[in-house]
C-alpha cells in the first residue's frame, strides 16, 4: 500500500479538528448551521495553518446530505468524494499558475452550471498571484455569482489582494499555533500512528515547525525516517560565541553548519530568528509559537548579554544577509558580522551607529580647538605663523583686552535695553519689581576658555534657538578674566545685533556648567598684526558706532499722502520730455 505523508493522513476532516483557528471554525460553522453563507470568503495566514481545509470542509457540510450542527456527516456520497478530491462540487484552481485572463473567463464560463450538490464552492489558492487583468475579470462574477456558488479565495499575502476583491469578501485571518497546541498534535499523531518517537523528537518536530501544523507534521515525518538533525547545535554555538565575545568559536560553529550541508544564508537566517526570539523574551514578550526548549535557549541567552548587545546583533546581520545577495562568497559576509559582534566594543554595548557618533563627536571637538587660533572674521587673510617668542592667540587677546575696561554683563530681563547713548556701565534702569542682580561669581568658579570651547563644539551652539545659532556661528570664546567669559565676534554691527540675545548664551552656560557665567562680547581684530579687539559691553545700544551708519528707519506715522495737484507719473514724464506722445497698447 502507498504511504500517505502525516500531514495528509492527519488532515482535519471536520470543522471540530481544526486546531487554534477557533474563530474561523466558529464563523464558518455558525453560518453552515445558520443558512448565512456568504456568497464569497477570503482566508488568508501563514503557509499549513488550515486555509485550504477549512474551505474543504466548508463545501463538504454545503453539500453534506446528513449535517449536524454546522458539521458534515463525512459518510454520504458528497462527503466521500470531496475528501477524495473526485467531486465536482468543489474546484479548486492555483491562482498561482493560472493567473491569466483567460484562465478566469474560463473558469467564469463554467459557474452557471449545475452541478450534482446543492452548492458548487470554487477554492482559489493564492488569490493574490492574479494578474491585474484576471483580477478585474473577476471582479463582477465575484460580486453578484448564481445562487449556487460560493467563492473561497485563499492567499498568504492579504496586503497583495486588491480593494475591490476584498470588499466582496467576507475576510477570515487564521493565526499560527502555538508551541503547546503543536506539542499536543504531534503527540495525538505519534499515539494514534504507535510511532516511535521519543520526546526530542517531539520537541524537534514542534521546533522545527514554527506554529505551522503541516510544517509540524512533516518534521515529524522526517523524525520517523530517521533523518532528524542536531542542526539546533549550531545556532546555540554561534549564541554562546556572541556571549562568551568569541570570535573563534563563532567562526567554528559556522564552519560546522556549512560541512553539514547548510548555506550561509540559511545559517544567517537561524541565527537571526533566534536573536529575535531572545530579543523578545528579554523584553517579557516571548513569540506563542515558541517551543520550550527554544524559550529556554533564548531565555539563557538574554539574561547573558544586554538587550543593546541583542539589537546591535539583530541590525549587523540583517545588513549582512542583504549584502549576501551581491557577493560571489555569500560566507565571508556573514563571518566578517560575526567577527565585529564578537569584538569586546560591540560586547559592551556600543553599536557601530554609536561609534560614529562618538567619532563626529571627537573630530568637532579637534576642529574647535583648532578654530581657536583663527579669526572668525570672514574674508579675512589666514593667520601668519606667530614668532617663537610670540604669545599663543589667547594671551594676545587677554593682552588687548587688559587695556580695555571691564563692563559688567547686563541683567537679564525681557524688557528693550537701555536707551541709546547709555554706553557707559551699568546704563538702562531695571524695573523695581524685577528681583536684583545675583552677586557675580568668582573667577575661580567659573570653567577655563578650554572648558567654554569644548562645551561649545559639542552641542551647547545645537541648544540655542535658530536665531541665536545663525548670530553667535562665528563667535568664539578668547579667553576668562574678570569674572566674565570672553567671547570674540568678527565685527561691530555683528556685535550688537548679537547682544539682543546675550541672556540666551548665559543661561544655556549656568545649565550646562551649574553656575553663572556672564558673557562678554569683544570684537575681534580683522587680520593678524591688526588692532586689537575692544571691549562692549552687553549693554551696548544698538546705535551708531565706529562711523557706521544704522539702517534707515521708516516711521509710517510720518508719511503723508501724495498732491493730487502734482497729477499723475504719466503727466510728470509728458512734462519733463516736451514733445514725447502717450502710445496706447495695441
Amino acid at each position: 500500500m502507498k504511504y500517505t505523508s502525516l500531514y495528509r493522513r492527519y488532515r482535519p476532516r471536520r470543522f471540530g479538528e481544526i486546531r487554534g483557528q477557533e474563530h474561523v471554525v466558529a464563523a464558518l460553522r455558525n453560518a453552515a448551521r445558520d443558512g448565512r453563507v456568504h456568497h464569497a470568503y477570503l482566508l488568508s495566514g501563514p503557509r499549513g495553518t488550515g486555509k485550504t481545509t477549512a474551505a474543504r470542509i466548508l463545501a463538504k457540510v454545503l453539500n453534506c446530505a446528513d449535517p449536524a450542527d454546522g458539521e458534515p456527516c463525512c459518510e454520504c456520497e458528497s462527503c466521500i468524494a470531496i475528501q477524495a478530491g473526485t467531486s465536482f462540487d468543489l474546484h479548486e484552481l492555483d491562482a498561482a499558475s493560472n493567473n491569466k485572463v483567460d484562465d478566469i473567463r474560463d473558469l467564469l464560463g463554467k459557474v452557471a452550471l449545475g452541478t450534482p450538490g446543492r452548492t458548487k464552492v470554487y477554492l482559489l489558492d493564492e488569490v493574490h498571484m492574479l494578474t491585474p487583468g484576471a483580477e478585474n475579470a473577476l471582479l463582477k462574477t465575484l460580486e453578484e455569482p448564481p445562487d449556487h456558488v460560493v467563492f473561497v479565495l485563499a492567499t498568504t499575502e492579504p496586503h497583495k489582494v486588491v480593494e475591490t476583491i476584498r470588499s466582496r469578501s467576507q475576510h477570515l485571518e487564521l493565526n499560527l499555533l502555538s508551541g503547546e497546541e503543536l506539542e499536543s498534535l504531534v503527540r495525538h499523531v505519534v499515539d494514534d500512528a504507535g510511532l516511535d518517537v521519543d520526546d526530542d523528537g517531539v520537541a524537534h518536530a514542534v521546533r522545527s515547525g514554527r506554529g505551522s501544523a503541516r510544517d509540524t507534521l512533516s518534521a515529524l515525518d522526517r523524525v520517523v525516517a530517521g533523518g532528524m538533525q542536531g542542526d539546533d547545535t549550531v545556532v546555540t554555538d554561534l549564541l554562546d560565541a556572541l556571549a562568551n565575545v568569541d570570535a573563534g568559536q563563532a567562526l567554528g560553529a559556522v564552519a560546522a553548519g556549512i560541512s553539514r550541508g547548510r548555506e550561509p544564508r540559511v545559517l544567517g537566517e537561524m541565527l537571526l530568528a533566534a536573536l529575535r526570539e531572545a530579543f523578545l523574551v528579554a523584553m517579557g514578550v516571548p513569540p506563542a509559537e515558541l517551543a520550550e526548549a527554544d524559550r529556554s535557549r533564548a531565555q539563557a541567552f538574554a539574561d547573558r548579554v544586554s538587550p543593546a548587545v541583542i539589537t546591535g546583533a539583530l541590525e549587523a546581520l540583517g545588513t549582512a544577509l542583504v549584502a549576501m545577495r551581491r557577493l560571489p562568497d555569500p560566507r565571508v559576509d556573514l563571518e566578517v558580522a560575526l567577527v565585529r559582534l564578537t569584538s569586546p566594543v560591540v560586547a559592551a554595548g556600543v553599536d557601530a551607529g554609536q561609534i560614529d557618533a562618538l567619532t563626529k563627536r571627537v573630530e568637532r571637538l579637534e576642529q574647535a580647538l583648532a578654530d581657536t587660533g583663527r579669526p572668525a572674521a570672514a574674508g579675512s587673510p589666514p593667520p601668519q605663523p606667530p614668532p617663537p617668542s610670540a604669545a599663543g592667540p589667547a594671551a594676545k587677546a587677554r593682552e588687548t583686552l587688559a587695556r580695555v575696561p571691564a563692563v559688567p554683563p547686563s541683567p537679564r530681563r525681557s524688557e528693550p535695553g537701555p536707551t541709546p547713548g547709555a554706553g557707559a556701565p551699568g546704563a538702562g534702569a531695571v524695573p523695581p519689581e524685577e528681583p536684583s542682580v545675583e552677586e557675580p561669581v568668582s573667577v575661580g568658579d567659573l570653567p577655563t576658555r578650554d572648558e567654554l570651547t569644548l562645551a561649545w563644539g559639542d552641542d551647547l551652539l545645537d541648544l540655542l534657538s535658530k536665531k541665536a545659532r545663525a548670530r553667535f556661528s562665528v563667535a568664539r570664546f578668547v579667553a576668562v578674566e574678570d569674572g566674565s567669559a570672553v567671547m570674540a565676534l568678527p565685527n561691530e554691527p555683528h556685535l550688537r545685533r548679537c547682544s539682543e540675545l546675550l541672556g540666551e548664551i548665559e543661561s544655556a552656560l549656568t545649565g550646562r556648567f551649574g553656575v553663572r557665567v556672564p558673557v562678554r562680547l569683544v570684537v575681534e581684530e580683522a587680520a593678524s598684526g591688526g588692532p586689537g579687539p575692544a571691549a562692549a559691553p552687553s549693554t551696548r545700544p544698538a546705535g551708531k558706532a565706529g562711523g557706521e551708519v544704522d539702517d534707515d528707519v521708516v516711521d509710517p506715522d510720518e508719511l503723508v499722502e501724495a498732491d493730487p495737484a502734482e497729477g499723475s507719473a504719466v503727466a510728470k514724464l509728458t512734462r519733463a520730455f516736451p514733445g514725447a506722445a502717450l502710445v496706447e497698447p495695441t
